[in-house]
């Protein structure tokens, strides 16, 4: 009980020094909005060219052009979970500096003070971008059919949940192998760009149907969760078996990984050496 007080101090700390830089989470959000307003641009171009007719509920994927732009502000929402700039990177400069020994020398341990600084990170990004991010949704209100029901949105949070365990403990992998690598940053930004992609950022997943090899695949691991499935659930496209399936998955996803990075993290400690103060 005292291990589980002293990380929520932990949490409760860094929340209150996060919250001091209100106007830096303001400043980011509104450059976050920038590239969000010209993917808007692009697909509004997109269903321009391709439909003909124009017809109001003309659909690419089974997405119409109203469709397509909630699941893109959705994907913020989950973004806004699942991403951990700058986690994987500080865990190996940690490492290769010999300031991890902080924690060796201290009844701390390292993922778990991570985990409660993050979600720290996120509570008062949520907090503070809450309502610039309202605004946003109220003037693209009309995209939505209308609100899920509450057994669709315990699903929503549950898969947002999942969404930050996974990418908390999948960057925190990729920072982990700073233990056997001198630097991790080239590696990162392949990931970035390639999860970029597969994790359905840029468009759903539908668009890839003519693969269909790629999707089932794509199904069976994380890098969806992070964006897309979320998103998914909330506009009912996943549903029934689909969306029991998803969240089985996923939460499969976060416990595998959680277990990788613990196990990574302890044969790395038996390879560590660091000297000075």
């Amino acid at each position: 009980m005292d291990s589980v007080r002293k990380y929520f101090k932990i949490l409760r700390i860094s929340l209150v020094e996060r919250l001091v830089y209100r106007a830096d989470f303001f400043l980011t959000t509104f450059f976050r909005f920038l590239p969000l307003i010209t993917t808007f641009l692009l697909w509004e171009a997109i269903y321009a060219g391709a439909n003909k007719d124009d017809q109001a509920d003309f659909e690419i994927a089974t997405f119409t052009k109203d469709k397509m732009i909630a699941y893109l502000l959705l994907v913020q929402i989950s973004r806004m979970f699942s991403s951990m700039p700058g986690l994987s990177t500080g865990i190996a400069r940690e490492i290769r500096d010999g300031n991890l020994k902080k924690y060796l020398l201290q009844p701390i341990d390292m993922l778990t003070y991570l985990i409660a600084f993050r979600g720290a990170h996120k509570i008062a990004y949520i907090a503070t971008t809450a309502l610039p991010y309202a605004l946003l949704f109220l003037l693209f209100h009309n995209v939505f059919d209308g609100f899920p029901g509450p057994l669709t949105l315990l699903a929503y949070f549950a898969s947002l949940l999942l969404a930050f365990l996974i990418g908390f403990f999948f960057e925190a992998c990729i920072g982990i192998a700073g233990f056997w690598f001198m630097e991790v940053t080239s590696l990162m930004y392949i990931i970035n760009i390639f999860t970029f992609f597969v994790s359905g950022q840029m468009f759903p997943l539908e668009l890839l149907e003519q693969y269909p090899y790629v999707t089932t695949v794509l199904d069976y691991l994380p890098f969806q969760y992070l964006a897309y499935f979320p998103a998914m659930v909330f506009l009912e496209k996943k549903q029934g078996v689909d969306l029991l399936f998803g969240l089985g998955v996923e939460a499969c996803w976060a416990i595998a990984l959680f277990l990788l990075s613990r196990w990574m993290y302890r044969l790395g400690l038996k390879h560590y050496s660091a000297f000075g103060g």
